[in-house]
């Protein structure tokens, strides 16, 4: 199979295409090496070639670019797209950066997929789609929290309760039929690429499948950049000597996947989706199935790095959400995949993983 794997030089995009290729499929990547996601080795504006995977070849191009995309997509059997901004960035001021690089760029990619004739897609999704994950409340069962009021917030009560009665509620496993309520601008464009997605299957007859990743960590995060995932911040901190920075309590519960399995649920779907009926979408949680909080996440991290210890902040963000972790036996019963990474081994292995430099654009 020859795949188009777009942001395929970036953390996730290098290695899903390092997965296809040592499984016998060509990986050509389209990829504009911006400096934040790649540096700015040798003076270049679009960062280092090291960054480069083994694959079928390399255009460095922006997804935007339809002249490029249509080069890109010439004999492709399938896309696999990973092309985005990342993160919750600084303020709402990126709103536009976002909203261009993740929606427009999909956008631009489907269309021009639509008229190569290319119909599966496997589409790089993400649990923000979701809000807050899924919460029971004792008396009145699951329920749905709003979003935390900053007042409760700057007071230190991080915890959503319950809308009908304020009860303090109980976490659990969001799966895939969750209602979806993103919280943020990054969460959004999300939303809208599996909406673009599964608009472009039902119009050509093609074949999408949205994978969403939960908190994906690994070798070869970036480092020094807001747009990073916390898993970065924190390794970042340590390679500094500085104390990871835990916001709020630390309680907050997420699901970390290894970059390994990510790139192998990425495998497994493109094999899966032309298998699928013409004309549907299909979306699948993916993670590790073990929750953690942030603050077990950041002193594993630092005892394995040999500190220093994390310190909890009590800072928050209002884009972010108390707690989300996945219900990915969907992903395991229907395409077969398994996490192979566990969390202590992965965590000790990604305190001592060299990560990127990056430049300051925000972009990747």
């Amino acid at each position: 199979m020859r795949v188009l794997v777009t942001g395929g030089a970036g953390f996730i995009g290098s290695e899903i295409v390092r997965t296809l290729t040592s499984a016998g499929h060509e990986a050509v990547v389209l990829d504009a090496l911006l400096p934040s996601a790649h540096g700015s080795a040798h003076g270049s504006a679009h960062g280092s070639a090291a960054d480069l995977p083994d694959g079928g070849g390399i255009i460095v191009a922006d997804v935007r670019d339809r002249e490029a995309v249509d080069r890109a997509l010439h004999g492709i059997d399938a896309v696999c797209h990973q092309a985005a901004m990342v993160g919750l960035g600084k303020d709402f001021a990126d709103a536009p950066l976002y909203v261009g690089c993740n929606d427009l760029g999909t956008a631009v990619l489907l269309a021009a997929a639509a008229a190569a004739g290319v119909r599966d897609l496997v589409l790089a999704g993400s649990m923000v789609v979701y809000g807050e994950g899924r919460y029971e409340c004792p008396r009145h069962g699951p329920v749905r929290p709003g979003p935390r009021a900053e007042a409760d917030l700057a007071a230190g009560r991080f915890e959503p309760l319950c809308p009908s009665c304020g009860t303090e509620l109980t976490p659990g496993l969001v799966g895939e039929d969750a209602p979806v309520d993103p919280r943020n601008v990054y969460a959004t464009t999300k939303l809208a690429q599996e909406h673009l997605a599964s608009s472009w299957a039902r119009a050509t007859g093609g074949r999408a499948v949205s994978l969403r990743y939960h908190n994906v960590y690994g070798p070869g995060m970036p480092r020094d950049t807001p747009y990073a995932g916390v898993a970065s911040f924190f390794r970042s901190s340590l390679a500094r000597g500085e104390s990871p920075q835990v916001f709020e309590d630390g309680a907050q519960r997420r699901d970390f996947v290894h970059v390994r399995d990510v790139a192998a649920a990425n495998a497994v779907a493109l094999e899966a989706v032309a298998g699928l009926r013409a004309g549907s979408f299909a979306a699948y949680n993916t993670g590790s199935g073990e929750p953690h909080t942030i603050g077990e996440m950041a002193s594993a991290l630092a005892a394995a790095h040999g500190g220093p210890a994390p310190q909890i902040t009590g800072e928050y963000r209002l884009g972010d959400v108390r707690h989300v972790t996945a219900d990915s036996r969907r992903l395991r019963e229907e395409l077969g995949w398994r996490p192979t990474m566990g969390f202590a081994e992965g965590m000790a292995e990604f305190a001592a993983a060299p990560q990127r430099d990056m430049a300051a654009s925000p972009a990747r």
